[in-house]
């Protein structure tokens, strides 16, 4: 931020105000003393200038210890006629009763005679005391001196014969004080003028050299480590603009450097597989890789950076930032972020070397994959335990019964005998099922390709169920049902194993057949498009909820699990068709309706061959 400073704001205002201030304050402080004193003794050579003579004091108390009255009051009048002091304004004489003997005011000769009303006089009579004080007359605006001395008779200390009241006026003293002040005052302000001026000299030179590091300072804050401050002397300011100077070097040096980390930081990052998240000591996202804003689902770092982790991964009702700190979380398992991504977090706090925590380094790794073949493999080893266990359990039920005395009774033991042949003929078939499955998971299953003319054999499995229909007619208990089929007239050949091919399409047909009502109408397609072969097979059953086709093809995995129990599945089937279609390099899907059927569709690749290349082949 390079904003203009302005100039009541400046360094060099700041020091020249300061020098002028002390100076000010100096000479107020000096002045103050210096007028102070001045007056102080001015006032004492003015009282000692007008005190009267101790002779005159004299004269006055043998006056008024005279029984003469009018010739003592015409002595005293003589007495202060000779008092010549230009200084003194008026000299009262007041007996020891408060009548005023004399005064030398000639225009105020008529209080002669009279009882004096001055308190301060009649309190000098009472405690001979001296009593001195300046007054200020605001009739005239003038300021006065008065003092009031008492009179004692000859030989006597203690007996007050009267009073002498002096007035003198003090304009003449504050007049001189006033005079000399304003010439001190003069000479401050000259003086303070002077001084401003050369502090304003003195403190430019002085931040010069830090005006010139400032600017250094800004183009180094602007990344610009162009500039170098010229070193004036080698005094302190000196020495620093060469810091200044050295700091811009290494200042550019650990910038390149930084930038050269950050970069090769940010492209480890960018490329990492796992995701990435750091936080400040707080908590708050600093970094955010971009396999984390994908696996976070945020298109933009802008939208989490400087927001509480706890926040981002939403586990602040399970965890603390203290609690992440502190504690060692081997892994956490998020699995609300991302509806389609199970997500593992590690967390780590980033120490410095003296152990102080400056935040947290965050490691996202998609767990999707572990996740769901672990819940696979406990479904799977589930249900094959409970799979296994109800034939088992049904055969030691009947074979416990045939021990217990069933097997006496002929009809009752080939019944049992029946069952228990049954049940063990379900165990055979969904552990060979099973094999098949393991095998094909493995990646050991063998495939036998040969190129088929699928119509014909889609056809000849068709009319294996046609067959079982013609043997079941005679049978009322049995299901009735229709096989209609739609097929392309042209020959297709197709590089397929002949045996596991006829499975899938086995297993599909007999769910058809199973799920069919009676009397219902089983669909068979056969159609080539886009280089693929399209098989379908429909049927008018009960359909399959729309929340359950994408588990369809799972192993163990049964709509109506009661009713495929019953007709002996072992809910293997559409995964071996599944395992089957995929091992060809095909694909099979299902489209249903609840309660309007079901659809099933098998494509397998195709290349159409032109009569001339089998011939070419055949030659």
């Amino acid at each position: 931020m390079n904003s203009k400073i302005k100039f009541y704001q400046s360094i060099h205002f700041k020091i020249a105000l300061v020098f002028a201030l002390m100076l000010m304050l100096t000479l107020e402080v000096v002045g103050a003393v210096f007028v102070r004193q001045l007056e102080h003794q001015e006032l004492a050579n003015f009282k000692q200038q007008i005190e009267l003579p101790s002779y005159i004091d004299n004269s006055l108390a043998t006056q008024l210890t005279s029984t003469d009255t009018k010739t003592a009051n015409k002595e005293i009048k003589t007495i202060l006629a000779r008092v010549n002091n230009t200084s003194i304004t008026e000299i009262r004489v007041v007996d020891a009763k408060g009548i005023i003997r004399g005064t030398s005011s000639s225009g105020n000769q008529g209080i002669v005679g009279q009882k004096t009303t001055d308190t301060v006089i009649k309190n000098t009579l009472v405690n001979n005391r001296s009593h001195t004080e300046n007054l200020y007359d605001s009739a005239n605006h003038n300021r006065y001196y008065v003092s009031v001395v008492p009179l004692l008779a000859s030989g006597n200390a203690n007996n007050v014969v009267g009073v002498v009241y002096m007035r003198a006026n003090l304009e003449g003293v504050y007049s001189t004080i006033n005079s000399i002040s304003l010439i001190y005052l003069s000479a401050a302000l000259i003086t303070i003028v002077l001084g401003l001026g050369l502090a304003v000299l003195i403190s430019r030179e002085i931040t010069r050299p830090i005006e010139e590091m400032r600017k250094q300072t800004l183009r180094i804050a602007r990344g610009d480590f162009s500039g170098q401050v010229k070193v004036m002397g080698n005094d302190e300011l000196g020495q620093l603009a060469g810091a200044v100077n050295n700091l811009s070097v290494r200042v550019e040096e650990s910038q390149e450097s930084s930038d050269a980390e950050r970069r090769r930081l940010d492209s480890v990052l960018s490329h990492m597989s796992d995701g990435v998240l750091a936080t400040d000591r707080r908590g708050n996202l600093t970094i955010v890789n971009n396999t984390a804003l994908q696996f976070l689902n945020i298109a933009d770092e802008e939208q989490v950076l400087g927001k509480s982790i706890l926040d981002v991964l939403k586990i602040r009702r399970q965890f603390s930032i203290r609690h992440l700190v502190d504690e060692d979380q081997d892994q956490v398992i998020l699995d609300d972020l991302n509806e389609d991504l199970i997500l593992s977090a590690y967390f780590s706090p980033i120490k410095r070397e003296s152990g102080f925590v400056s935040g947290l380094v965050c490691v996202l790794h998609d767990v999707t994959s572990q996740q769901k073949e672990e819940r696979e493999r406990k479904e799977f080893v589930s249900n094959v335990s409970h799979e296994l266990r109800t034939p088992l359990t049904s055969v030691k039920s009947y074979v416990e019964a045939l021990s217990d005395g069933a097997i006496n009774d002929p009809e009752l033991a080939s019944r049992f005998l029946g069952v228990v042949s049954d049940e063990t003929e379900r165990m055979i078939r969904m552990i060979n099922d099973l094999l098949s499955l393991s095998r094909m998971d493995s990646g050991t299953a063998k495939l036998n390709l040969e190129y088929v003319n699928i119509n014909e054999l889609f056809n000849y499995i068709l009319n294996r169920f046609d067959m079982i229909i013609k043997n079941e007619a005679a049978d009322p208990s049995q299901k009735k049902y229709t096989i209609v089929r739609y097929f392309t007239k042209k020959d297709l050949w197709v590089e397929i194993d002949t045996d596991k091919f006829t499975q899938v399409v086995d297993n599909i047909m007999n769910n058809a057949v199973k799920y069919s009502p009676d009397g219902g109408v089983i669909t068979a397609r056969l159609l080539e498009t886009h280089n693929h072969v399209i098989l379908s097979i429909s049927d008018q059953g009960l359909g399959i909820p729309r929340k359950d086709l994408g588990h369809i093809f799972d192993r163990f995995f049964r709509v109506d699990k009661a009713r495929s129990r019953k007709q002996g599945g072992t809910g293997l089937g559409l995964a071996i068709s599944k395992e089957v279609v995929n091992l060809l390099g095909g694909q099979i899907w299902v489209d249903s309706v609840e309660g309007k059927g079901s659809t099933f569709y098998i494509s397998l690749p195709y290349v159409p061959y032109e009569e001339e290349e089998w011939d070419d082949q055949a030659d």
